[in-house]
């Protein structure tokens, strides 16, 4: 049913609610993300399944859309379809939403005449990328709350328990032990300068920042992600996952590999990723088949090299790549796993023992104390 737009001499519009002021805020600070995406191509592909033309889903899409941000970029995409664009060549415009990847996709499957079926793949895409992007998150969020935790109780013993026996201490200041001295001295510093501390934390963290943002320091960080034991292992498996999901997805719908292997280069946030990803697309280019590049790189894993050439051999390069990205996300899903279990226990016997040094401080000088009264 069509929604009726009052009129300037309706009544007046009632002040807004704190969830469209939200909105508002969302669409001025932010950009569409992966799930208004999944949720824009599930909804989508189920009214195009059921017969709907693609003008007339995308204009109930625009009605229904309670998102400002979403609602403007099917406005868009609906205009465009009317004046007789494709409906890639609309998806272009607005790279915010629709990723390279997204884009090559939904034109293949135009071409070949089986939108509906693409646009369920592209959720499965989504959701799985998801799912790796929310176990990666619920396994860092644990420990870093754990040394958040532990940082603030160390300040606060400092700053608020220790001044308090600071006068206490200094009688058998020649019989506390080097723990307490330490503290102390670190106590009383924290408490006479504590802007300085501020200040000076404030500027290394924007120094940091600053420096992150350099070109050479970002290649510095990526280079070392695939260098390191076990962590480059790691990140390797999770570029690969993402990269070898989104070529075996385009390969099997017609997308050549040169356009397909351009849409990976800004997938994943690693330069020199990136630049194996380039090498790649300039030897096939080149003619000399995908699998060279595989075999040349030190850090792509043998079984990868192995699987690679086997579907460029027997001409199965898109099932292959599939098969490789669903077997290392579950890897990756057990070996995150595993990670989390086992870094919280290490965590905590780390804050135990922080804590524990702190409270041993505190204590074996008021037992000193105690037998000096006796």
């Amino acid at each position: 049913m069509a929604i009726e737009i009052p009129s300037p001499t309706a009544a007046p519009t009632p002040a807004p609610t704190l969830a469209a002021a939200l909105r508002l805020l969302q669409w001025r600070s932010g950009r569409v993300g992966v799930r208004e995406r999944m949720l824009f191509t599930e909804r989508l592909a189920l009214l195009l399944e059921t017969g709907v033309s693609l003008h007339a889903g995308l204009k109930s899409l625009r009605e229904q859309t309670d998102d400002p941000r979403l609602a403007r970029i099917i406005a868009a995409l609906c205009d465009e379809i009317l004046q007789g664009s494709p409906l890639s060549a609309a998806l272009r415009h607005h790279p915010q939403m629709f990723p390279a990847t997204y884009v090559n996709l939904v034109a293949a499957a135009e071409d070949g005449g089986f939108l509906p079926q693409v646009l369920q793949q592209l959720i499965d895409m989504d959701e799985k990328a998801e799912r790796l992007r929310s176990t990666l998150f619920a396994a860092l969020s644990y420990p870093a709350f754990l040394v958040f935790f532990s940082l603030a109780t160390i300040v606060f013993v400092l700053v608020g328990v220790f001044p308090k026996f600071t006068e206490m201490f200094e009688r058998i200041r020649a019989d506390l032990p080097l723990s307490t001295l330490i503290l102390m001295a670190v106590s009383d510093f924290l408490r006479q300068h504590w802007a300085w501390v501020l200040g000076g934390c404030a500027v290394l963290l924007a120094g940091l920042v600053s420096w992150l943002q350099q070109p050479a320091a970002r290649g510095a960080i990526d280079g070392l992600k695939l260098r390191i034991p076990l962590v480059s292992e790691l990140f390797v498996q999770i570029y690969l996952t993402q990269t070898l999901r989104v070529m075996g997805l385009s390969l099997a719908n017609g997308v050549p590999v040169v356009d397909a292997l351009q849409a990976c280069q800004d997938l994943v946030r690693n330069s020199v990723f990136a630049r194996f990803i380039d090498t790649l697309r300039l030897q096939v280019t080149e003619g000399r088949g995908i699998a060279h590049g595989f075999e040349e790189t030190a850090f792509i894993p043998p079984l990868v090299r192995q699987m690679i050439r086997t579907g460029e051999d027997t001409g199965n390069l898109a099932k292959v790549m599939t098969r490789v990205a669903d077997f290392y996300d579950r890897e990756l899903t057990k070996r995150i796993t595993v990670l989390s279990k086992l870094a919280e226990p290490v965590m905590l016997l780390i804050m135990g023992a922080v804590v524990g040094v702190i409270v041993s401080s505190l204590i074996l000088p008021i037992f000193k104390l105690s037998r000096a009264v006796h």
